[in-house]
């Protein structure tokens, strides 16, 4: 096994949750999804790979992908990270977004800690990015995490709330890099 770039090193309470892991299924009688579909990847995806596929999402040749740090994605396409707007603070601090491949896109967390209180409320990206407010089955594995590295429970609306109204140009952003 080749050493990996620290820099790429899932943080650790993400790789708890990597450890972890999240469950779906689909339900066939009642012809419903249960869970989150949501992979973790076992580091941070590398800068030069985003670039290449967010250039293909864009449709722009010049797009840098290299302002994120995605961490997981959807079995659709749909792609979570960090995305590295504020200087000089770590990538926990980051905010968190969400990109669809049917290019829906927002901030869902301020940074690691909320996310980690999104997990432990039983919502992956895609779903607090869909509705915060979804009735989904709290992750008590998640939540000690959520409580050893960010402690302060914090709602799910509360805290996709507060990331969008943070960063409200976050779309604009990326409508401006779309050709």
């Amino acid at each position: 096994m080749t050493d990996m770039p620290e820099e790429l090193a899932l943080p650790t309470a993400l790789a708890e949750v990597a450890a972890i892991g999240f469950e779906w299924e689909w339900d066939d009688e009642t012809d419903e999804a249960r869970g989150c579909d949501f992979e973790m990847y076992d580091r941070l995806e590398d800068p030069a790979k985003t670039t290449w596929w967010f250039r293909l999402w864009t449709g722009n040749p010049d797009a840098d992908g290299g302002v994120f740090r995605f961490f997981g994605s959807t079995g659709a396409g749909d792609y979570a990270g960090f995305w590295l707007v504020r200087p000089g603070v770590p990538v926990t601090g980051q905010p968190v977004v969400y990109i669809g491949s049917e290019g829906d896109r927002g901030v869902i967390a301020r940074d690691l800690g909320d996310l980690l209180w999104l997990f432990a409320a039983g919502l992956g990206p895609g779903e607090a990015f869909e509705d915060p407010e979804s009735p989904e089955e709290p992750n008590d594995a998640f939540r000690a995490i959520a409580e050893r590295h960010a402690p302060g429970r914090r709602s799910p609306t509360d805290i996709v709330t507060a990331a969008r109204a943070e960063f409200p140009h976050f779309s604009d952003h990326i409508d401006a890099m779309c050709r």
